[in-house]
């Protein structure tokens, strides 16, 4: 297994599983148009794969929605908009979608609950590779890759999203990323770009990295 880069950057892969990215529960929710969905998958399959030749880490977050699970909430949400759960433990709809983890790569569930660092020993292990920029990648831009995002720059990670990696579900694509941006401080760019591996330096730093020492 690949460690975290020195700049402490790792790849987390959010819930590329069956029932978020196609089947009968993905169609129900794009329709016959699933192309937002494929494109956001096969750009999640080059991001594991460039991540995997950079030596960086990739973590992979799977969601289950079992309802023993399910709080009292979740439960009423579900009942009142005729809501059946999705990605049920052992299940074709949980398994990961178009890429999977390698031998040695850690995958993290979470249990009914949309945030990545709910999920057992997410943070602690952050924490324990010394990482401080996380690259996010996967379903969906407004729901989870957002609650995730929104909890990491609360804990003070810095925070990349991959804009060719995800897809929205329930609102504008341009104006999550913009959403984003504004309120995390997020970077949105492809996986394509060089910038996107390694962790966002602010002026304030970059100057006080270019000033000699006294």
């Amino acid at each position: 297994m690949t460690g975290a880069a020195p700049d402490g950057t790792v790849l987390v892969v959010v819930d590329l599983q069956n029932d978020f990215c196609t089947g009968p529960a993905a169609r129900a929710r794009f329709g016959t148009d699933t192309a937002v969905l494929e494109r956001a998958v096969a750009g999640c399959v080059r991001a594991v794969a460039r991540a995997r030749e950079q030596g960086l880490e990739v973590l992979f977050v799977r969601f289950v929605g079992d309802p023993e699970h399910q709080g009292p909430g979740w439960r009423l949400r579900d009942r009142t908009l005729g809501r059946r759960p999705k990605c049920l433990e052992g299940s074709w709809g949980a398994r990961f979608h178009a890429v999977v983890p390698a031998p040695g790569e850690r995958v993290f569930t979470k249990r009914a609950c949309f945030d990545a660092f709910l999920s057992d020993g997410f943070e602690e292990y952050l924490g324990t590779r010394g990482v401080g920029h996380v690259v996010l990648a996967g379903l969906y831009a407004d729901v989870c890759v957002d609650t995730t995002a929104r909890t990491a720059f609360q804990k003070g990670f810095r925070v990349t999203v991959l804009t060719d990696c995800t897809a929205a579900l329930h609102l504008p694509y341009d104006a999550v990323l913009r959403f984003m941006r504004l309120v995390y401080g997020a970077r949105t760019t492809t996986a394509d770009d060089a910038r996107a591996w390694t962790a966002p330096v602010y002026r304030a730093e970059e100057e006080t990295c270019a000033r000699p020492p006294d």
